[in-house]
């Protein structure tokens, strides 16, 4: 019997820290040839390349597609989906896998889903169903109309599958992917595994200031363009600075994301660094290895900008957080979270608010750490000849 072969497409950083434990289970099952394709920003030092974390992990990477324009405007970006169609469809066309599994809600997810479509591939699609803001939005509903396998997180999105007219039977309520690995991190941080600091500076790097993580209390920031807020991108992030440089805290601050928009944020802490180049407050990375990023998450003071990652893992380590504007309006949110507007006193006031909460208890909101398992299973075991490749609305 041909064993199945399911792909999986990764795209960002982010993408692979979001179905690392489906690849883990994925690759242990004999009856799956599991196929991993990279590309987007997961290919690109400038965001922080991934495939040495991969073949640490021991995955092997089966295909690249490289399909980001340069600019980070609102048309690159448009450019670079249309881009990834004609990479992915030849991918996919030479592979010819059973199943395409895709993340999220970004650009290259969208890319992917289009593939699959035109190629009469089956896909199944992790976080679907949730609500944010920002293009996002609109793109992960659009795939979540492409794909014929759901894994939603919680039971909400779950229903917002279902009033698309998806097919109950084919939503599974799995919970994050991300959550399993978070869990397992979390356990070994607080059992003593937890960063060891020589090594930490020394090998990644980074710029900027350095400071004791374990003596000090430190802040961890990351903030991302907005992409239907394209022309005030720079200025949200100059009140994010200015609220850090009151707060006078240390701050490990990730680089942004690949959207459109993330050269203006890249502008302005620049710019900032320059004007403040005796600060030393302040340090940045390109990228972190998941396990060394949950790690800071469980032991920072306070998480702020206006990443998921604050409200999705932030939940189940119980991290106080501050979600800086409307990126992650309308998604469902733990007690660990307080929201304001792009303005740097609400900033400041809010990271006050939370250094003196402290550590919130754990919320299992978007899982309980099983996600891979049950995706894996129904990835590999379940009888694709009952899924038609032509969807039909269900009402």
């Amino acid at each position: 019997m041909a064993k199945r072969k399911i792909a999986v497409v990764l795209g960002s950083r982010a993408n692979y820290a979001s179905i690392k434990s489906v690849l883990r289970e994925l690759k242990n099952k004999n009856q799956v040839e599991l196929q991993i394709y990279l590309g987007a920003s997961a290919l690109l030092d400038k965001y922080g390349k991934i495939e040495p974390i991969l073949e640490a992990d021991g995955l092997s990477v089966n295909d690249r597609f490289y399909m980001l324009i340069e600019g980070e405007t609102p048309e690159t970006m448009a450019m670079s989906t249309g881009l990834g169609i004609i990479k992915l469809s030849g991918i996919f066309q030479n592979n010819r896998p059973d199943v395409v599994v895709t993340v999220g809600d970004r650009f290259e997810t969208m890319s992917t889903a289009i593939s699959a479509a035109y190629l009469n591939i089956h896909l199944a699609h992790t976080m679907g169903g949730e609500v944010s803001g920002t293009i996002d939005e609109s793109i992960r509903h659009a795939v979540t109309k492409f794909a014929h396998i759901h894994f939603p997180a919680n039971e909400k999105a779950a229903e917002r599958i279902r009033k698309m007219g998806e097919n109950p039977a084919h939503i599974f309520v799995t919970g994050c992917p991300r959550i399993d690995v978070v869990k397992e991190i979390i356990d070994a941080n607080r059992a003593g595994e937890g960063i060891e600091e020589e090594s930490f500076w020394e090998k990644y790097k980074g710029v900027g200031g350095f400071f004791s993580l374990k003596r000090e209390k430190f802040l961890l920031v990351m903030q991302h363009p907005v992409t239907t807020e394209f022309e005030a991108n720079r200025r949200h992030m100059s009140e994010t600075l200015s609220a850090l440089q009151k707060l006078k805290m240390p701050v490990i601050m990730l680089w942004p994301n690949a959207d459109a928009g993330s050269d203006e944020i890249s502008k302005e802490i620049r710019t900032f660094r320059e004007k403040h180049k005796t600060d030393d407050w302040l340090h940045l990375f390109k990228n972190l290895p998941m396990d060394i990023f949950i790690r800071l998450m469980d032991s920072c003071a306070c998480m702020l900008g206006n990443s998921s990652s604050a409200i999705r893992e932030g939940a189940i380590v119980g991290v106080p957080a501050v979600n800086i504007g409307s990126r992650q309006s309308g998604r469902c949110r733990g007690l660990n979270i307080i929201d304001v507007d792009y303005n740097a006193g609400e900033i400041f006031e809010a990271v006050k608010a939370q250094l003196s909460n402290g550590k919130y208890p754990a919320d299992n909101l978007y899982g309980d750490g099983n996600a891979g398992t049950e995706i894996a299973k129904v990835l590999s075991e379940t009888d694709l000849t009952n899924i038609p490749v032509q969807k039909k609305i269900m009402y």
